[in-house]
């Protein structure tokens, strides 16, 4: 059972995180050493709260103390890993229904407080988590005289709109 608004705003994050990606691998040998480092963060620190998040709607525990990994990983590796759990988040979207979305959800943030959350909520906030630092990314990027990815929602509809219309029931 698929969700408009959830899906739409997923394919949506799928399809710019990709983009960032894409810029990003294309240029990372532009930037010194000290902006590669903080782009690492960046693009670490938005795809461990999508991991985190993800656990939790799984009901799963994470592996995770802060919202950042122990060892920053290599560009190759972040950009694999944060493609599949997008793909997670777009399947999840797609196939969750309504009564799930509006259940809460009790967990603990890495900062040890308690937290409340209903499912929708949480795949709410990881939408606009991601675009909030895909603009930081950007801002770096664009500080560096560097060219940063498309990842308005104009853009989406634009690049989409030859592509087969999104299923949305």
């Amino acid at each position: 059972m698929s969700h408009p608004p959830y899906t739409q705003l997923l394919a949506i994050k799928q399809w710019a995180d990709r983009g960032l990606y894409d810029a990003v691998r294309r240029q990372f040998d532009q930037l010194s050493n000290e902006d590669a480092t903080l782009m690492l963060r960046i693009l670490d620190h938005v795809h461990t709260v999508d991991r985190i998040f993800q656990h939790h709607l799984q009901g799963l525990p994470h592996p995770f103390a802060a919202p950042r990994s122990e060892k920053l990983p290599e560009l190759s590796t972040l950009a694999q890993h944060a493609q599949q759990v997008d793909d997670w988040y777009v399947s999840y979207a797609q196939t969750v229904t309504q009564a799930k979305l509006d259940e809460p959800l009790e967990f603990t943030f890495t900062s040890g407080k308690p937290a409340r959350m209903r499912r929708g909520e949480i795949l709410l906030h990881v939408c606009l988590h991601g675009t909030y630092h895909r603009g930081n990314a950007g801002a770096l990027l664009q500080l560096r005289g560097l060219t940063p990815s498309r990842d308005a929602i104009t853009d989406f509809l634009e690049d989409t709109a030859s592509a087969p219309p999104l299923a949305f029931s």
